[in-house]
């Protein structure tokens, strides 16, 4: 049962009205406004500083000594979180190793990989860096008003979820690999809290040869390497598809992630033949019920014996 929640009312009309911007089409005036914010954010942090924060290194081996003082793991985890290239990552390691402040090591786990963790030294520079941090971000916004610092606030926190909503990548992996399986059970744990009767999901591989090729897909959103949703597709009976599983990490609600991920699905299905697709979902999953509706599904009869939906929905894709 897709339970794509608490989605955000941006999907697009049918047709777009005269002079709207075309979804996919990337404006100059918008790429001129993130342009000039980098520049000037980037030069008012210090990132042009050879010496981030007076710190003796530059931004990007800042950068990773706080990732990993942050979330300590191993260099795969760390070329994930950051997107680096493993060429990059050594240079970087290598100078943090030299100066004393990591420690590189076989992980105990799978000593195929490599762990990398503060030293005592690395850990007081770690704490260095962030006090440097906080007094520089309090320096930029104390000439600000209250009201001011309110609007800045709320402003970066809204450029903040839509730029890493812009970087999400959306693949295929296979439904019972552990990164889908953990957003599965997200899922299922989502609707246990949402539902009055609660939601016992089972076993999250059950049903997974469904969502294989060549007959349906599983697909995986990643940020940074973690799971922010997910979603299915799988081929019923009479040839339509269907919709399955789809969910949305609540920390990225309000992003258009929700309809960018159906808009994926939809896509898939036509990609495997399928000229209708179909989902159901529940009542109280209001946010999702609306943005079929602006998606341009529209409400059919029950066609299975799912004992938790209460709504239908189908969708011409030709």
């Amino acid at each position: 049962m897709p339970s794509d929640v608490r989605a955000p009312a941006d999907s697009p009309p049918a047709g777009p009205a005269a002079g709207a911007p075309v979804e996919g089409v990337v404006h100059d005036d918008h790429t001129a406004v993130v342009r000039r914010f980098n520049r000037s954010y980037t030069q008012r942090v210090g990132a042009l500083e050879e010496s981030f924060l007076g710190l003796g290194m530059p931004l990007g081996t800042a950068r990773l000594l706080y990732e990993i003082g942050a979330e300590a793991g191993t260099t795969r985890d760390l070329r994930t979180r950051l997107g680096l290239d493993s060429g990059y990552l050594s240079r970087l390691l290598r100078r943090l190793e030299s100066d004393g402040l990591v420690d590189v090591r076989p992980d105990p786990g799978d000593r195929r990989r490599r762990r990398v963790d503060l030293t005592t030294a690395g850990r007081r520079t770690w704490d260095e860096l962030e006090g440097r941090s906080a007094d520089r971000a309090r320096e930029l916004v104390a000439p600000l008003t209250a009201r001011q610092r309110d609007r800045l606030a709320a402003a970066l926190t809204e450029a903040d979820l839509l730029v890493r909503a812009a970087t999400v990548a959306i693949e295929q992996v296979d439904p019972t690999a552990p990164a889908a399986l953990a957003a599965v059970r997200a899922y299922g744990a989502e609707l246990d809290r949402r539902f009055a009767g609660g939601f016992d999901l089972g076993d999250p591989a059950a049903g997974a040869q469904r969502l294989r090729p060549p007959d349906g897909t599983f697909v995986l959103a990643t940020s940074d390497g973690a799971p922010v949703a997910c979603g299915g597709v799988q081929a019923l009976a009479d040839g339509a598809a269907e919709i399955k599983r789809m969910w949305v990490d609540g920390a990225w609600r309000g992003a258009g992630l929700g309809s960018r991920l159906l808009r994926h699905l939809e896509g898939v299905a036509r990609d495997l033949g399928h000229d209708v697709v179909r989902l159901d979902t529940n009542a109280t999953l209001t946010e999702a019920v609306a943005m079929y509706e602006r998606a341009g599904y529209r409400a059919v009869e029950r066609y299975n014996d799912n004992p938790h939906a209460t709504h239908f929905f189908a969708k011409n894709l030709r």
